[in-house]
């Protein structure tokens, strides 16, 4: 059976708070980055995008524009969670979830069908295999011709379209970073066990995003699966010369581009069954929070063009496509580079940054495995692409009011 070439994508955006305060700004922002791909389109073979981890996340702010004066996300969020409070309280109460999950609950509903029908219409009108990214979403299941969601659940999480807007699949992140935890966006950890790889004729496509691709145990789980493409969507919430150590290992400090080469890099150099990865990272400061690094495209060192590699590390093989950084030079320079572009920096430089477009071919082997059974989830977005079900309608502004003050009452007197 002969092999197959894929033309594989890989965007690196820059995000504003105000990319996210409408309907139409979020569909403007997303359209933008499919824009900027066609040039990279292949017309003879199959094309897959993949866009940047976390770009659904800003949507908390859709119809809270008045909010962004406050400056940072932590006053925003909680100004919009008290503007919201009719729906905010209530759900804390009914499924004992934080006030910032309680935040990001109250609106999931209506973000999850802008973001998933702006997505299929973009994968539609390109006709690539996509893969969105990644959002804040819950898990559905279907009744009937509607959905229910899974109380107080909110992954990271990807969703996978091919080019007739069809969904192939989702997955969640498995190891969540100190900012998504508890003390952050406050997310559930995705399962280990519930990852799977997805054959499509643009690869046997496995997730890993951003720190899962980090982790031997996502990595070991795909290689065992035949995951032939890794995708790790990115938003690296840092100056991208700064220094870092995250877990299992905090006390592991060192400068961010060296930390990166753990991930897709080092899993195309050693895999002896994952030949490819595609890593788009988001950049650009929302309100007071900074994103940065270098999208990248790994794969075989004889199909490199170059020995490259990011900043303050030294040349290798491996890299088939690589963003440039703003800059280049000592160390000590480039760590300054990056405070300067950082949120609150008052430099000039302050929130400039690159944004581009890489792409590469990918050599491929024939398309022979089944795909996976769907999860209820995934069948509960199929039939919501499909228009077979709907989410649920949102309920009366007063009406979770009344009845998260009626739960209250009865909580105090039972007490």
């Amino acid at each position: 059976m002969r092999s197959r070439i894929v033309r594989a994508v890989a965007v690196q955006p820059q995000w504003h708070a105000s990319d996210f305060v409408s309907a139409p700004r979020f569909r403007q922002w997303l359209r933008a980055q499919l824009d900027a791909a066609r040039p990279h389109l292949a017309p003879d073979r199959p094309n897959l995008v993949v866009l940047t981890e976390l770009n659904g996340l800003p949507l908390v702010l859709r119809g809270g524009g008045w909010a962004l004066r406050l400056g940072t996300f932590q006053r925003v969020a909680l100004a919009l969670f008290l503007a919201r409070l009719p729906r905010t309280l209530p759900l804390m109460l009914r499924e004992r979830v934080s006030p910032v999950r309680a935040l990001q609950l109250a609106g999931i509903d209506e973000n999850t069908a802008l973001y998933l029908d702006t997505c299929r219409a973009l994968a539609r009108e390109y006709g690539v295999y996509l893969c969105c990214g990644s959002a804040p979403m819950p898990r559905y299941e279907r009744s009937g011709t509607g959905l229910r969601r899974v109380p107080g659940v909110l992954t990271n999480q990807t969703v996978l379209l091919d080019p007739q807007g069809e969904l192939i699949g989702t997955a969640d992140k498995v190891h969540l970073t100190p900012d998504e935890e508890a003390g952050g966006v406050d997310l559930s950890p995705g399962r280990l066990d519930e990852l799977r790889v997805f054959p499509t004729p643009a690869g046997d496509l496995g997730v890993a995003i951003s720190l899962d691709a980090f982790r031997a145990d996502v990595i070991g789980r795909l290689e065992a699966q035949g995951c032939t493409v890794l995708l790790q969507p990115d938003a690296n919430g840092s100056p991208w010369t700064a220094r870092e150590g995250l877990p299992p290992d905090p006390d592991d400090v060192r400068d961010q581009p060296v930390a990166w080469l753990e991930s897709s890099w080092q899993v195309t150099a050693t895999s002896p069954q994952i030949r490819y990865a595609v890593n788009p990272m988001v950049v650009g400061n929302l309100l007071d929070l900074t994103f940065d690094g270098q999208s990248a495209i790994t794969g075989p060192a004889e199909e490199a063009p170059a020995p490259r590699s990011y900043v303050m590390t030294e040349p290798r093989p491996g890299f088939l496509a690589l963003a440039p950084w703003v800059g280049e030079g000592p160390h000590d320079q480039l760590r300054i580079l990056g405070t300067q572009r950082a949120a609150g920096s008052g430099h000039p430089d302050e929130n400039a940054y690159h944004t581009g477009v890489l792409s590469a071919d990918l050599t491929l082997p024939p398309l022979t495995r089944p795909e996976p059974p769907a999860t209820p989830h995934e069948e509960a977005l199929r039939a919501l692409l499909r228009g077979e079900a709907q989410l649920p309608r949102p309920w009366p502004a007063w009406l979770p009011l009344l009845l998260g003050l009626g739960a209250l009452l009865l909580w105090r007197r039972r007490r």
